[in-house]
């Protein structure tokens, strides 16, 4: 038999050569199936696409198409995403909230607790400022002077609600019960601070006769001289707070004027450096004569005497 007669089968050779199983050696040969013997085995992590999956070796077993080295098939294996952390902003926004309410408790707790102190040291001052400006006084009654001109005694103490429009004023009285003095609160701008003083009016000469400082911010040592310097105070020994023919209103003007310069009995001679603080004064007591003394005088027979 001629061995050009025997067809060439799957193994046969020429010149020792393996002969391609398609019988065209340029042919690329088929991928072998995973039932040809083809071998298994994962690819180190991260070896796939963007490392997010697992890879398996394919390696030949010897079989017809078995390739010179080992084939690597990606195969995409789903990983969970990792859980993302809760933002920081809903915690913070709580814990806010939480020291807020309590900073607001502490806040309303102590003013609560403190309410009656503060009121009971408020009304002490006051009346030691009227006792001051009305030296004959031995007792007090509070009163006020309402915007349709009649008066009424105040109910209550300290810093209770009074009518819109209506002024505030203390009826002082001397041991024999009769009417000594008329003592009222005025505030003024001042250098610092408003000045709030207290003032006494003696109706017999229808005049401030007395003034003392319920509370004020000023420079220590020249807006403060207002309750040390003698000259100044020696303008509230008489000073002229007449009303006009028909009680609308002050005949006068109660002003600050320049030191030295003072000329009329309703004038004060301001303190030399403390300018500011001397008109705040004149203002204080302006403003509040006007507004409480048309409504205060045509009613002063009610206050003759302590009820």
């Amino acid at each position: 038999m001629s061995m050009d007669n025997i067809p060439p089968g799957p193994l046969s050779t020429k010149g020792g050569a393996q002969a391609h199983p398609t019988g065209n050696p340029s042919a690329r040969p088929p991928a072998p199936s995973p039932r040809e013997g083809v071998t298994g085995r994962p690819a180190p992590l991260g070896s796939g696409e963007g490392g997010e999956g697992r890879a398996f070796t394919a390696a030949s077993s010897g079989r017809p198409g078995g390739g010179a080295g080992p084939r690597v098939i990606p195969i995409a294996v789903a990983v969970p995403d990792a859980a993302v952390p809760e933002s920081p902003t809903g915690a913070m926004i709580r814990t806010l909230g939480l020291v807020s309410a309590i900073c607001g408790l502490i806040i309303v707790g102590a003013y609560q607790s403190t309410y009656d102190a503060v009121a009971a040291n408020k009304r002490i001052a006051t009346e030691r400022a009227v006792f001051k400006v009305i030296p004959a006084a031995t007792s007090i009654a509070e009163y006020v002077a309402l915007p349709a001109g009649g008066i009424e005694q105040k109910v209550g103490a300290g810093d209770t609600a009074i009518a819109p429009g209506a002024v505030r004023f203390f009826a002082a009285y001397g041991g024999d019960g009769k009417l000594a003095g008329i003592a009222a609160e005025g505030v003024g701008k001042g250098y610092a601070d408003n000045v709030r003083i207290m003032f006494g009016y003696q109706p017999d000469c229808q005049c401030v006769v007395g003034i003392g400082v319920v509370s004020m911010r000023e420079t220590p040592g020249i807006g403060d001289k207002i309750i040390t310097d003698k000259e100044f105070l020696a303008n509230f020994t008489a000073l002229d707070v007449k009303l006009k023919a028909d009680l609308s209103a002050l005949a006068n003007e109660v002003k600050a004027v320049k030191h030295g310069a003072k000329t009329n009995s309703w004038q004060i001679d301001a303190i030399a450096g403390a300018t500011i603080t001397s008109r705040a004064v004149g203002k204080a007591i302006n403003d509040s004569a006007q507004a409480l003394l048309p409504r205060l005088v045509p009613k002063l027979d009610q206050l003759a005497k302590k009820s």
